[in-house]
Parts: C-alpha cells; sequence; structure tokens
C-alpha cells in the first residue's frame, strides 16, 4: 500500500498534526478539518493524503495570515 493511501486512526492522525483527540474531535464537529472516514460509531479513520492536503491547505506566509476554513 501507498503511504499515501495509508489510513491512520485518531491517535495516528493526531500525532501526524500535532494536535490532541479532542482538537481532531471538535476539527470534526465543527467541520473545518481533513475529511474523515466514520466506520462506526467508535471508529474513525483518516486517509494520510487528505491529512497532508489539509495541511498545506493551511500554509501562511505572513504571520498575520488569517485563517480560515478555507
Amino acid at each position: 500500500m501507498d503511504a499515501a493511501d495509508e489510513w491512520l486512526d485518531l491517535d495516528d492522525a493526531a500525532e501526524m498534526m500535532h494536535m490532541t483527540r479532542a482538537a481532531l474531535a471538535q476539527l470534526r464537529y465543527r467541520g473545518g478539518g481533513p475529511t474523515f472516514y466514520r466506520i462506526s460509531a467508535k471508529t474513525i479513520l483518516y486517509k494520510h493524503s487528505g491529512v497532508l492536503e489539509w495541511m498545506e491547505s493551511r500554509a501562511c506566509t505572513r504571520t498575520d495570515d488569517v485563517l480560515t476554513s478555507r
């Protein structure tokens, strides 16, 4: 399996994004984070490539760049 297509569980996604599981939960609730897949009521997965794309979309060139729901 290509690393870009690898599935990440909550712990792996949180580590990759340097966030807590709670921060990821807030992103899912608000709809501002990377695409996620709800496999069951308690199982949520992310695609490695989707997390990378979302992180790249948050790139800034100035400290006063405003982060929006891009």
